[in-house]
């Protein structure tokens, strides 16, 4: 009898403290899964239907930013969505028969061919601030009505950043372009310099 008095107790107490360590761990566990939840680098890689469907949101604690040493300027972009969209929606104006659009890692050149309704200075306002609505604000945008600089754009598609022939290239691009109407809203900005 002495020994069930002795072991009763000693069983009883190790199911209590087996039950309450299970319902820390359950606890500690739903924190836990919230957390990663809630960390992007932590995150599942949703497929693109769910990419397509879901919200954005991030939460971090003032220790997960001070430890963290990525540079906070990088932004991660789908080049080729990004272009696709801009130039799906200059498109969409009537004006346009025609637009090529190369997305690099700071700057958007557009080219395109008008109908003859079209006033070259309006196209070139619609052009910019499409991509200006689409693009991040460091995005250098540049846009023409120079239709053979749709080949050369073409030409870019899959050419890398790292490339040395690859800078001379955009900078001709560029120069180029600069000899068509900008949009109203650069012109602006360039008359006051």
């Amino acid at each position: 009898m002495k020994k069930w008095k002795v072991f009763l107790p000693s069983v009883l107490s190790l199911a209590i403290i087996t039950g309450c360590n299970g319902v820390n761990n359950n606890s500690q566990s739903e924190q836990e899964q919230m957390s990663d939840s809630l960390t992007p680098d932590r995150q599942h890689t949703p497929t693109d239907e769910e990419r397509d469907n879901k919200l954005g949101y991030v939460r971090y604690n003032k220790n997960q930013l001070n430890n963290d040493h990525e540079n906070l300027h990088s932004v991660q972009i789908d080049r080729d969505k990004m272009a696709d969209m801009i130039t799906r929606m200059i498109l969409r104006n009537n004006g346009f028969n025609e637009a090529a659009t190369l997305v690099t890692d700071q700057e958007v050149l557009i080219a395109y061919q008008l109908n003859d309704d079209m006033d070259p200075a309006t196209a070139a306002d619609i052009a910019s601030k499409t991509a200006k609505s689409t693009m991040p604000g460091f995005f250098n945008i540049y846009v023409s009505d120079n239709q053979t600089l749709m080949n050369d754009i073409q030409s870019l598609h899959n050419s890398s950043i790292r490339n040395q022939n690859y800078d001379n290239t955009i900078d001709n691009i560029i120069h180029e372009m600069k000899k068509s109407p900008q949009g109203r809203e650069n012109n602006m900005e360039n008359n006051t310099r």
